[in-house]
């Protein structure tokens, strides 16, 4: 159960982890998805920049965090659930605003209290040709949510010990775009989360579980 005070030890223990060597490739296999396009298509000129938030927050002794559910559209990440974020803009002055921005733009959160803890490791999305930078942030309460209705259809508040519990592990054959894909995937209240949002989630969960020390050892 995360009180204030537990809230708090969990977030000073996860600075610290972050300064360490990040496990990167080695967490994001537990959870990548069996594609041709991932074996063939590598970044290119054309590859662009993107970044999505990971916000940690207590709310009712636990320590939570947000997840979107994206709108059907005729696109790669078409009603999929994602961390919030986009793509990088000329007026951002780094990926870590990229990331903050896409959150109040997408979810309407308020950043005056929002603190950054560290990253992750830069992801290539080879469907989408993006490169993502996972931002990890957190806040001392439970926001406020605004859902952009353009880019969010809903907005899921998920319990670390939720996504910690390896018997919501599974895989399955997924459709996407015409392409039959072999997934990994974490089931949280009735959604599959998979893709490069399920690589992410196995960095950060590596990063958590690794002893004090070096999480990339």
């Amino acid at each position: 159960m995360a009180t204030l005070g537990s809230f708090s030890l969990f977030i000073d223990a996860l600075t610290q982890k972050l300064k360490y060597p990040l496990p990167g490739e080695s967490a994001h296999r537990i959870m990548q998805a069996s594609t041709k396009l991932r074996l063939t298509f590598k970044p290119n000129a054309r590859t662009r920049k993107s970044a999505v938030l990971v916000l940690f927050y207590p709310y009712k002794d636990e320590i939570y965090f947000p997840l979107i559910l994206r709108p059907a559209y005729d696109g790669v990440h078409s009603g999929q659930v994602a961390f919030p974020g986009g793509r990088f803009e000329p007026t951002d002055e780094n990926l870590i605003r990229t990331a903050l921005r896409e959150a109040q733009e997408e979810i309407g959160l308020r950043l005056n209290d929002v603190k950054i803890l560290g990253i992750l490791t830069e992801l290539f999305i080879p469907a989408s040709n993006f490169y993502v930078l996972p931002v990890i942030a957190t806040m001392p309460y439970r926001p406020d949510f605004y859902p952009d209705p353009r880019e969010v259809e809903d907005i899921f508040e998920i319990k670390l010990k939720e996504i910690s519990d390896i018997e919501i592990i599974g895989s399955s054959d997924i459709q996407v775009r015409g392409e039959q894909v072999h997934a990994p995937h974490y089931t949280v209240q009735g959604y599959k989360i998979w893709g490069a949002t399920a690589m992410m989630i196995s960095e950060l969960l590596t990063v958590l579980n690794a002893p004090d020390g070096d999480p990339g050892s």
